[in-house]
């Protein structure tokens, strides 16, 4: 997308993040687990702490989209909320327009990689706190 934010492949954010299932939802978006962004689903995402909310955003250009942490309102798509709490890191999900998946052990990699910047952001954290 822009910015600082380091990128991820969308799967890495699926097999970390684990998106939650809304059976409560209004419709069905982004396989179940997606929220409107108005109404009552509007109300479920503001009804979970903010380090679990995510926001799915189309991207500058068109032609890609991305699930950024938190609760945005340009360009917005759909929330998502999450198992694991995101605890603000700066990072992106692509969804690319041209689909394709990480291999087992590209997967692996990009988690390990996520894994290393939770870690960073969350010593960096304390550190700043001590």
């Amino acid at each position: 997308m822009a910015g600082n934010q380091i990128g991820f492949h969308e799967d890495v954010f699926y097999e970390y993040f684990k998106p939650i299932f809304h059976p409560e939802a209004q419709r069905e978006i982004w396989g179940g687990h997606g929220l409107e962004t108005f109404g009552k689903d509007l109300d479920i995402v503001r009804g979970h702490d903010p380090a679990f909310v995510w926001t799915v955003v189309d991207g500058a250009s068109g032609d890609d989209q991305w699930i950024i942490p938190g609760l945005h309102f340009v360009n917005r798509l759909c929330y998502l909320t999450t198992a694991i709490p995101h605890n603000g890191i700066d990072v992106e999900f692509k969804i690319s327009r041209r689909l394709h998946t990480l291999t087992a052990l590209g997967l692996k990699r990009e988690i390990s990689k996520l894994v290393k910047l939770i870690t960073a952001s969350q010593v960096s954290a304390s550190r700043m706190v001590a």
